[in-house]
């Protein structure tokens, strides 16, 4: 007879209370490229097939937050949320204690390592079928130095041998919870993490795995800078990745597309089997005005009620300096920009809602940075970007999914019209950001900004 599979149970430490970060709020509840940082790891840990159960470890003061994040995410997985204690070590002892299976194997996991990578998970799942005791880590790209109590170098280790560690660990149950029996009569005791138990104690050899230099702890406030950064490049190189982006069947709207980006987004999906309907000023329609937007849904959803996908790429720009602007021309900008997305995405929703559907919003380069002679415009485009990430949390539950797309300068009319003739080898062609729209639509990325670039010839 053989015997039955040990369970695999992610314990995830999730009681920190963002001391060193200085901030008001758990750094594990801050929202990261549209979702909390809470949320981006449990998805790791709940979209993995070899991971049974998940065991959460929060503070008494986050345990009602963090429950509803479960309940709202409907993270199935989570068998048990238990309280941590006022360290690491005892937070983590908690999560062993609510383990009975001596032979589970358990992965602790730091909850603010939110870019934590499936393949690292499975690689600590292979090792425990030879090790009791696993560590995550990566090579050192710096030196690292020994400081002498002076403050002066005591010694320079060879940095070939060094490595930086991560999380999760992983361990059998028993040999973790020896560790922290051990550990809970030893007032001496000082160490970091779980591995630093078994290794003070010498209960079991330590095995080493690749870690990913993208799993990084959010410490700081940089940090969450740095990660939002790198969910930006994981969605972009999911939206980019090989999937089915046929849309027989499907019905698109797209807001502006008689012309420039939002004509080649038409063509594109009529050319994939799209049925597509088209709406623009040309109609007379104006984006800003709710009757105007819904009325177009009405028709274009037909008989079914139903719409697959929308994109809004239709938008203004009225270069000036902000002294000699009028009124009128500000007020344009920012109603045809920035409240129209507003109108497109509130009119749009009922309808995504029935097909979990997606939505494509547009921003611009100067998002990032406002730009002399278009600051309407490029405050309008950060706008843009914020809707799109609170939106996408709020429409999670339902399964609609809201992005941006960033093209870079692109030739379109819009364009000619306010910065004249240019090169055409320095412009994107509107229907390479088309593909990226339409890639991004039919991905499973929600809340994501994704930069299309003119690739370097």
């Amino acid at each position: 007879m053989t015997s039955a599979k040990p369970p695999r149970i992610a314990v995830l430490l999730a009681s920190g209370t963002g001391e060193r970060a200085r901030l008001d709020i758990p750094k594990q509840f801050l929202k990261v490229a549209g979702k909390t940082v809470f949320e981006h790891t449990l998805d790791a840990f709940e979209g993995h097939e070899n991971i049974d159960d998940i065991i959460l470890v929060v503070s008494a003061d986050s345990r009602l937050v963090a429950e509803e994040l479960v309940v709202r995410g409907r993270y199935t997985k989570v068998r048990q949320v238990a309280l941590g204690g006022a360290t690491r070590r005892e937070s983590s002892a908690a999560g062993i204690a609510a383990i009975g299976d001596d032979n589970a194997k358990v992965l602790v996991h730091d909850i603010v390592r939110p870019l934590l990578d499936s393949a690292t998970i499975q690689r600590c799942l292979d090792a425990l079928d030879t090790y009791d005791a696993v560590d995550t880590a990566i090579p050192s790209a710096d030196t690292i130095i020994e400081r002498t109590p002076q403050g002066t170098i005591a010694h320079i280790p060879d940095r070939s041998t060094l490595r930086l560690g991560q999380t999760p660990q992983a361990f059998r149950a028993w040999l973790l919870r020896a560790a922290h029996q051990r550990a809970a009569a030893d007032p001496t005791v000082k160490v970091t993490d779980d591995c630093g138990l078994v290794v003070n104690y010498d209960l079991a050899p330590v095995a080493i795995v690749d870690g990913d230099v993208n799993n990084i702890k959010i410490t700081y406030p940089s940090d969450i800078y740095l990660a939002d950064r790198l969910f930006q490049l994981r969605s972009r190189a999911r939206a980019e990745s090989p999937h089915d982006t046929g849309l027989v069947g499907k019905t698109v709207v797209v807001f502006g597309g008689h012309r420039g980006i939002g004509e080649a987004v038409v063509q594109l999906a009529r050319h994939r089997g799209a049925t597509v309907h088209v709406f623009s000023t040309r109609d007379g329609m104006n984006i800003a005005r709710p009757d105007d937007v819904r009325s177009a849904l009405v028709q274009a959803a037909g008989e079914a009620g139903v719409i697959d996908i929308v994109v809004n790429a239709a938008g203004i720009l009225r270069q000036g300096l902000l002294e000699g602007t009028s009124y009128e021309k500000i007020d344009e900008q920012i109603a045809a920009n920035l409240v129209g997305s507003i109108v497109v995405a509130k009119e749009s929703f009922p309808f995504l809602a029935k097909r979990r559907g997606s939505l494509v919003l547009f921003t611009s380069s100067s998002y990032t940075r406002g730009r002399a002679r278009t600051s309407v415009y490029s405050a309008t485009k950060a706008a843009v970007v914020n809707l799109a990430q609170g939106l996408a949390q709020e429409f999670s539950s339902s399964g609609v999914r809201i992005n941006v797309v960033n093209p870079e300068r692109t030739a379109t009319p819009m364009r000619s019209e306010n910065f004249g003739a240019e090169p055409a080898g320095q412009l994107l062609e509107a229907r390479v950001v088309a593909e990226a729209t339409l890639a991004l639509a039919t991905s499973d990325v929600t809340g994501e900004v994704l930069d299309v670039r003119k690739e370097p010839t």
